[in-house]
């Protein structure tokens, strides 16, 4: 079934607006987007837990009621990652123990989402536990990148950059921790954003082994775990990110002309592949020849620039605490609440070393991850295995360090899409962050979207 006056990929606000002018109806909309997943999905398999019926149910009621108030995603189809709680799906976090869950009610972002008229076709792969990049698991099986199928979609929202970069879907809603939806947006060749922590609940968002000893966990936002969208253009990006706040976000629109940027392309123990270093030094200077300013790292004065050595070791620390929810580590040994708070004071130090560096420039430009998309790991996870960086072996864990760059602090940065590269013999996507102070995440889009404007002239 084809969109009437749409593209082949249509966008989320596209959607919107092909309803409201009466060119296309909900019900037409759903059925579209159903067709694309059960002819695209099939080698791609990033949808782990449909939901046509009930989809197709949603679009009848909204066709004979119409948009109430402002619904700016009325009838736009869209899917969730696994992780979130949707009413009556299965979600299990790709444990097949746990299998028998089934979330009793909506978390607090598909409710959200729901009220702005999206229609939730399902929820989309991940790896167990959310915790690699890659998205496989013993339940939903392994989705792969569609760029190269050979090749990981990155994760753990990697199910849903698969869906919107094939084209499946026009927008979906993930999670980021160390990456998982800024990896997966680089590695496909979208746009994904990293909120602000904390500015869009996870209320809902639990673990499948808490929510079924408790009936349904309230939930909280976690030490430096957000969620975030990933969609094919920034104005997708942007509405997603107004609906998913719990705060009235503002925007100062600035030109980019007017701002000053700082490119951090080098991290200690962290070496960038060319792979990456060279499209994102191609998109450096097709801005600086654009008349944008752009600094590095060595034009900054003083102690202006924070720690990244320091930082990176106490973010490695608190990221494995957080994600083992305190239990021990390897060694044996459980974090005590001392360690916490002394985590969060060098993450507050931090925040505020960050917040300096930003009274001097606008934005701070860097890599997503440090290669392109990487083959499969079978058996594992990218993070246990060495991924090859300039033709050396380098512990996969180093590259958390370009996640950890916003992470830590608890900045927003939103990746664009700035051109290819070749690794390992493929050419593949390369995104490249844009992260900004804290709450700037609509300027950061802003931002995002006007260097991709120079880009792509």
């Amino acid at each position: 079934m084809a969109y009437p006056q749409l593209t082949d990929k249509p966008g989320a606000l596209e959607t919107a607006e092909a309803i409201r002018s009466g060119a296309l109806s909900v019900a037409e909309a759903v059925d579209a987007a159903i067709v694309r997943l059960e002819k695209l999905d099939g080698p791609v398999n990033a949808l782990a837990v449909p939901d046509f019926e009930r989809a197709c149910a949603r679009a009848k009621e909204l066709d004979m009621k119409g948009p109430q108030g402002s619904q700016p995603l009325f009838g736009v189809p869209m899917t969730v990652k696994e992780s979130f709680e949707v009413e009556g799906l299965q979600s299990c976090w790709g444990h097949e123990k746990l299998t028998d869950y089934i979330a009793p009610r909506d978390s607090e972002l598909v409710r959200r989402l729901k009220a702005a008229g999206a229609v939730i076709l399902g929820k989309t792969n991940v790896p167990v536990d959310l915790s690699d990049w890659q998205s496989a698991n013993p339940v939903y099986g392994r989705t792969t990148n569609p760029h190269n199928a050979e090749r990981s979609p990155g994760g753990s929202s990697g199910g849903g950059a698969a869906a919107v970069a094939s084209g499946m879907v026009a927008c979906e809603y993930g999670t980021d921790i160390g990456g998982s939806v800024r990896v997966p947006a680089h590695f496909c060749g979208i746009w994904g954003h990293k909120t602000t922590w904390g500015i869009v609940s996870k209320q809902g968002h639990d673990h499948p082994l808490m929510a079924r000893r408790t009936g349904f966990v309230a939930g909280h936002d976690g030490a430096l775990s957000i969620a975030g969208p990933l969609a094919r253009n920034a104005d997708d990006l942007a509405v997603l990110t107004r609906i998913g706040s719990r705060y009235a976000l503002e925007a100062r629109g600035k030109p980019l002309m007017e701002c000053r940027l700082l490119a951090v392309t080098e991290y200690p123990g962290a070496p960038v592949d060319a792979s990456v270093a060279e499209p994102i030094e191609a998109a450096i200077a097709a801005l600086i020849a654009a008349g944008v300013r752009v600094d590095r790292v060595q034009d900054v004065t003083g102690d202006l620039m924070p720690d990244l050595e320091a930082q990176q070791a106490v973010y490695m620390r608190m990221l494995n605490t957080a994600m083992a929810r305190g239990a021990p580590a390897p060694n044996g040994k459980r974090a005590s609440a001392t360690d916490w708070f002394d985590m969060l004071d060098a993450q507050a130090t931090k925040e505020a070393e960050w917040a300096r560096l930003f009274r001097s420039y606008d934005f701070v430009l860097a890599p997503p991850a440090p290669v392109l998309a990487v083959p499969h790991v079978e058996g594992g996870r990218v993070f246990d295995t060495a991924i090859r960086i300039n033709g050396e072996d380098v512990p996969g864990a180093s590259g958390l360090a370009w996640a950890g760059i916003a992470t830590f602090p608890n900045l927003p940065s939103t990746v664009l899409p700035v051109g290819s590269g070749v690794y390992e013999g493929a050419e593949l996507p390369c995104g490249m962050q844009v992260i900004g102070p804290s709450m700037s995440d609509l300027d950061c889009i802003h931002t995002a979207d006007q260097i991709g404007n120079i880009l792509h002239r």
